[in-house]
């Protein structure tokens, strides 16, 4: 076969949409994360703890968010590990969010107002 000039660039592929696209704009991981996956907005500075409960991207099983947490690091962690304990279910921390496992959000919302720290209950 004859070798073909420039124009023979991939352009557009199914599995990963507008290659040149991408390529131009420097970007390396067009998704973002997992299959579906969406990143959550930054949560407000403001010194107060959000306790929301989610079901995106779960199949309709439902978690409990708690945001604006004033920890990082280990200290998130283990405070993630204490109140996974109190609610006795699973969870995980992602992107410095803690995702507890089905709907404990009273149970939180009171075990966060004993540590003094101020706490709203978020969405419906």
């Amino acid at each position: 076969m004859k070798a073909r000039g420039r124009n023979s660039e991939l352009v557009y592929s199914t599995g990963t949409g507008d290659v040149r696209g991408e390529r131009a704009r420097g970007r390396k991981d067009v998704r973002g994360g997992g299959a579906g996956r969406q990143e959550r907005p930054a949560a407000p500075a403001d010194g107060i703890v959000r306790v929301g409960r989610e079901t995106k991207g779960r199949k309709g099983k439902g978690v409990t968010i708690l945001t604006g947490l004033p920890v990082s690091g280990r200290e998130l962690e283990a405070l993630a590990r204490e109140l996974k304990a109190l609610c006795g279910a699973g969870g995980t921390v992602r992107d410095g969010v803690v995702e507890i496992q089905g709907d404990h959000r009273d149970r939180l919302v009171r075990a966060l107002e004993e540590r003094g720290w101020r706490v709203k209950r978020s969405g419906g």
